[in-house]
């Protein structure tokens, strides 16, 4: 095969070794890879491994089955044009990647039919059903609940995803856009954007009719194909894009994006995405930019 070059970031914040950079070599040498140089973004808490001679899909599965503690990112080494490593963009789902529920699931429990809605939230986001079948069956169970509620629900419920803040900021900081796109509610959406730092939010909208919710949702729908035009059409070259998501109605953008990561996510994203969180919080995707912790802004 080519000898294309591949940057391994291994992050586990205060608990990595040199031992399991060693580790890691050993790993892609036996799958084939010529494992190079070592170097620590931070001392004990993230490190890069240089390789050669192995596909990245190869490298990833490789050292996911054999580092399952570990958070892993794998990707080409990064060149001076278009494919930075720093990224210029960064485009985000919301629910269960920047903040910590589905906020359907949540209002749906004032509602008093949590479970019944986060059967279908869950299956959908799985990608067994259609997404905006799914989103209006939900949203219909909704109708008539006071729209004071969605106010209560995102005081008391609604809580940033750990790193979230410290993400975005300091991308912004270094000059990147930030885009928070989901296909949840502009009610949640854009006080959440404005809490972590977002300069542009896109969500869709619940409709409500003398101070209820109607149970509808206005069209168009924000929805995995929405999400993917909203990359394509920022206007930066897609290898100087980050993408991050949990669900499989992210599975198009992560797949477009320069470098796309799935966050804790559904099994069908986490295999579509170039890499998967797995342990850590939203600051590894700092990590597999290369910023070490003195450059975080937060």
């Amino acid at each position: 095969m080519d000898s294309v070059s591949l940057i391994v970031t291994l992050v586990a914040e205060g608990a990595l070794s040199s031992g399991d950079a060693a580790t890691a070599s050993d790993v892609l040498r036996a799958a084939g890879g010529e494992p190079g140089l070592a170097e620590w973004i931070d001392t004990g808490d993230a490190i890069d491994v240089h390789v050669t001679d192995i596909a990245a899909p190869a490298a990833r599965a490789a050292l996911e089955a054999a580092l399952p503690g570990l958070d892993i990112i794998v990707q080409a080494a990064p060149d001076s044009g278009d494919a930075p490593r720093r990224k210029a963009l960064i485009i985000a789902d919301m629910d269960s990647t920047m903040i910590t529920v589905e906020c359907i699931d949540e209002l749906a429990d004032y509602a008093g039919l949590k479970a019944e809605v986060a059967a279908v939230t869950e299956a959908a986001m799985r990608g067994e059903l259609d997404f905006e079948a799914a989103l209006d069956a939900r949203v219909a169970l909704l109708k008539g609940l006071d729209a004071a509620v969605i106010d209560r629900c995102r005081a008391e419920r609604v809580r940033l995803m750990p790193g979230a803040q410290t993400l975005v900021r300091t991308m912004a900081a270094h000059g990147a856009r930030s885009i928070l796109i989901s296909g949840g509610f502009t009610a949640f959406a854009r006080p959440v954007a404005a809490e972590i730092g977002f300069a542009e939010v896109h969500a869709n909208t619940l409709l409500v009719v003398d101070g209820r919710l109607s149970g509808t949702v206005a069209r168009p729908i924000v929805d995995a194909a929405a999400k993917r035009a909203r990359l394509l059409g920022a206007g930066i070259a897609l290898p100087a894009t980050l993408a991050v998501g949990d669900g499989a109605n992210d599975i198009p953008m992560l797949a477009a994006a320069g470098l796309g990561i799935a966050y804790h996510a559904k099994p069908k994203a986490a295999a579509a995405a170039d890499a998967a969180v797995r342990i850590g919080d939203l600051t590894v995707l700092l990590r597999a930019q290369g910023y070490r912790r003195a450059d975080w802004a937060g």
